[in-house]
C-alpha cells in the first residue's frame, strides 16, 4: 500500500472519529434511559394479564385519540384475558366502513367486529398531521420494538416508553423551547411536540388499581410491548423445550459413546 493511500486512510479514520465525538458531545445526543423491572424480563418472564388489560384501557381512553394501531385486531385482545363476549362489546363501540356496499351500491358504516383492525383516529395521514400541527403521531403497533436501545444490555422499548411518559417537566432556565414544543428530559433534544398525555388519575382503572402517573406509564409500556411481541411467551416456551431436548440428547449421546468405546483401550 502506498504512503498516499495510508495517509488518506488515516485521515478518513480521524475524520470519522471526530464526527463520532462531535455527535456524542452534541446537546441531547446521548440520554441515559433508566432501566426498570418488568414481569416479562428474563428467560422465564411472562406478561401480567391484569397489567395488559390496564394498558389497553390507557390506550383506548387516552392514546387512541391520536395514535393508530394498524396491525392489531380486536380479537387479539382475547390473548390478554378478555372473553369473546367482552371483545365483541369492545369492537362494537366503534363504527367502521363495511367492506362491501349495500343493495343501493352505497358504502355504509357498521359497528365493529372482533375481526376488524383497531379503528384509526384519523382517515389518512394528511388529516392526522392537520390535527397535530403538522406532526404525525406514530402508529403504536410496533412502537416498543422500534424504541429499544441498541446493543447488548441496552434499554428496552418499555424502558423508553415509561421514561418518556414520566419525563415531562419545566425546562431549565437557560433553555428556550420552540413554539408548540414541550420539554422532556428523556427525549432526544429535550423538545417534543406531543403534550404530556398522562397525569395522575388520567383514568379510573376497572380493577381498582390506583392510577398514578408511574403506574399508568408502566401499564401502557407493558401493553405496547405485548402488541409488538405478542409471541414472546410462546417463543420462550419453545426455547426452553429446545434446551431441554439438547440436554437430554447430549446425555444420551455421551452414554452411547461410553458404551461403544468402553472395551477399546
Amino acid at each position: 500500500m502506498s504512503i498516499r493511500s495510508l495517509v488518506l486512510k488515516a485521515s478518513t479514520v480521524l475524520v470519522g472519529a471526530a464526527a463520532v465525538l462531535f455527535i456524542a458531545a452534541e446537546p441531547g445526543g446521548h440520554i441515559d434511559i433508566p432501566k426498570e423491572n418488568w414481569s416479562f424480563q428474563g428467560f422465564f418472564g411472562h406478561y401480567d394479564r391484569a397489567q395488559l388489560k390496564r394498558g389497553f384501557q390507557i390506550y383506548s381512553q387516552v392514546c387512541s385519540g391520536c395514535h393508530s394501531m394498524n396491525l392489531m385486531s380486536y380479537r387479539n385482545l382475547q390473548s390478554i384475558g378478555f372473553t369473546e363476549d367482552e371483545v365483541k362489546e369492545i369492537a362494537s363501540k366503534v363504527q367502521v366502513q363495511n367492506e362491501d356496499p349495500n343493495d343501493a351500491g352505497e358504502m355504509f358504516e357498521r359497528p365493529g367486529k372482533p375481526s376488524d383492525l383497531f379503528h384509526p383516529p384519523f382517515p389518512n395521514e394528511q388529516a392526522a398531521r392537520a390535527a397535530n400541527n403538522g406532526a404525525l403521531p406514530p402508529d403504536m403497533s410496533l412502537l416498543a420494538k422500534s424504541r429499544a436501545g441498541k446493543g447488548f444490555g441496552g434499554y428496552s422499548g418499555a424502558d423508553y416508553i415509561h421514561a418518556l411518559l414520566t419525563g415531562y417537566g419545566e425546562p431549565p432556565a437557560d433553555m428556550k423551547l420552540n413554539p408548540g414544543m414541550n420539554y422532556n428530559k428523556f427525549f432526544k433534544g429535550h423538545q417534543i411536540a406531543m403534550p404530556q398525555p398522562l397525569q395522575d388519575d388520567s383514568v379510573t382503572y376497572a380493577d381498582g388499581t390506583k392510577a398514578t402517573l408511574d403506574q399508568e406509564s408502566r401499564d401502557i409500556a407493558t401493553f405496547l410491548t405485548w402488541t409488538a411481541e405478542g409471541e414472546m411467551e410462546q417463543r420462550k416456551k419453545t426455547g426452553l423445550r429446545a434446551m431441554l431436548f439438547l440436554v437430554v440428547f447430549t446425555l444420551l449421546a455421551y452414554a452411547a459413546k461410553r458404551k461403544v468405546w468402553k472395551n477399546i483401550h
